[in-house]
């Protein structure tokens, strides 16, 4: 606990960062002021995980009544897809749990204070706070948080600022399902978007400027473009729009491929930091590409200034967010806390899954490990086969001699279900024969861990079904 039960600190911003450190920090006996321009509770309840996750299985619901694997014993009938039906249940859950995780808890803090403008550093201890009725207020602190957030990043295409194209944000709340989509982009929001607008009845094609998820490995990448492929989403490697216009109700998008025309165009390239307002450069701040540069205590080159979340260097998860803003508030009260990304999960939400934990073959050898790799079909895991789905793998990736489990990729069904069991593996230095060892449930999709380490030491197609 802060041993100074004065200590003031401003958090500016209201998301998945913010939240956490305004909350640990009054924990800790602080008193916060709270500062957010927009709406509170930031991307991921209002215009990221929650909502998108949400269209996702609607998505998901409306492919299986359309096609499933067991179409031959159960009738199977395109459905009507109403989305303005669909925009107004997402939404409503987006508000409840905004209310219930993030207006309702800052509603009844006694320890937190929130005011509603636009917050710029006026010096190393002060902020000047702009309302929107054209109010000011200075706020002097002790210590400061910036989770601040990003917001989509716009490429700079010939024409497109001049067309109502599509982005994340308000591809969400898109009370229509167009015919015809184009998506600029290859990333996790992008290939999110593109296949669940795809189910729902959008013939889709995606730009992709080298190959799909290329930060992932190749593996990765071929996987998911199969399984799009498969569900005739047109997929175009090293493709970019070098023109885009909006003629007659219609996007016209050139590219090296040719000209490709839709009804709507999603831009899907990545984010940027919400710094460009905060005066960071004038009190000495870091950054770098706008992201504010962190230590491991997630301080920033100015001594008291702390900053956690999308807006910062630290990758772009909201549970990454949240450790990130409870760590920083604990150092800003006196403790001492870092975070530990060496086995960090990650999850894309497409159909199959991907999920990774810790390195990949390259990332380790890059390390400097002499590694051990076994990449597992999902012909032989028993639940994808029950499932009639085997489209996928199981790969493990693991020091060499000791055995020791290094990273884990998995394009599997459900697969963001089985890899926080990789992940435990990877902290606590197992290695692929303790791993191989452990009892799994039968008939689950996380015994494809089991199987996938013990296929480094024997051949899993010739062992029984629940075979040890």
């Amino acid at each position: 606990m802060s041993s100074d039960l004065n200590l003031h600190i401003a958090v500016i911003g209201s998301g998945g960062a913010a939240m956490a450190a305004a909350l640990k920090a009054a924990e800790r006996g602080a008193r916060i002021t709270l500062i957010e321009r927009g709406t509170i509770g930031g991307t991921c309840v209002n215009t990221g995980c929650v909502p998108s996750k949400i269209l996702i299985r609607a998505a998901h619901i409306a492919h299986l009544r359309a096609e499933s694997p067991f179409d031959a014993g159960v009738s199977a009938q395109a459905p009507v897809v109403d989305r303005g039906r669909l925009v107004r249940q997402q939404q409503a859950r987006v508000e409840a749990l905004r209310d219930a995780k993030y207006e309702g808890i800052l509603r009844d803090h006694p320890r937190i204070t929130v005011l509603h403008g636009e917050a710029r550093f006026t010096g190393s201890r002060s902020l000047s706070v702009r309302f929107a009725n054209g109010g000011e207020q200075t706020v002097h602190f002790d210590k400061a948080l910036i989770g601040t957030g990003a917001r989509p990043a716009i490429p700079k295409v010939p024409g497109l600022a001049d067309t109502p194209y599509l982005t994340s944000t308000s591809a969400l709340v898109l009370e229509e399902i167009p015919d015809r989509m184009v998506v600029i982009g290859a990333s996790v929001v992008a290939v999110e978007l593109a296949q669940a607008f795809a189910r729902l009845g959008s013939k889709v094609t995606i730009l992709a400027r080298s190959r799909l998820l290329s930060s992932e490995e190749p593996l990765v990448s071929d996987a998911i473009e199969v399984a799009f492929r498969r569900e005739g989403i047109e997929v175009l490697r090293q493709t970019q729009a070098s023109r885009v216009d909006y003629l007659d109700n219609e996007f016209v998008v050139e590219t090296g491929a040719g000209i490709l025309r839709a009804d709507q165009l999603l831009v899907a390239t990545g984010r940027t930091p919400n710094t460009d307002s905060l005066n960071l450069e004038t009190i000495g701040v870091e950054t770098r590409d706008a992201r504010v540069i962190t230590d491991d205590h997630m301080q920033t080159s100015v001594p008291g200034i702390y900053a956690a979340g999308d807006c910062t260097d630290q990758p772009r998860f909201v549970y990454v967010a949240a450790a990130g803003g409870s760590r920083a508030a604990v150092n800003m009260t006196g403790g001492d806390a870092t975070l530990d990304l060496n086995a960090m999960p990650t999850v894309i939400f497409t159909d199959p899954q991907v999920a990774t934990a810790g390195l990949t073959e390259a990332e380790a050898i890059k390390q400097g490990f002499t590694v051990d790799t076994r990449s597992l079909d999902l012909e032989n895991v028993p639940r994808a086969l029950a499932n009639f789905d085997t489209h996928g793998f199981i790969k493990m990736v693991a020091e060499h001699g000791s055995g020791r489990l290094l990273g884990v990729q998995a394009v599997t069904g459900e697969a963001g279900e089985l890899i926080q069991t990789a992940v435990m593996a990877i902290k606590t230095g197992m290695t692929v024969q303790t791993v191989g060892d452990e009892l799994f449930p039968y008939l689950t999709m996380v015994e494809g861990l089991k199987l996938c380490a013990q296929s480094f030491t024997k051949d899993v197609s010739q062992l029984s079904c629940c075979a040890a």
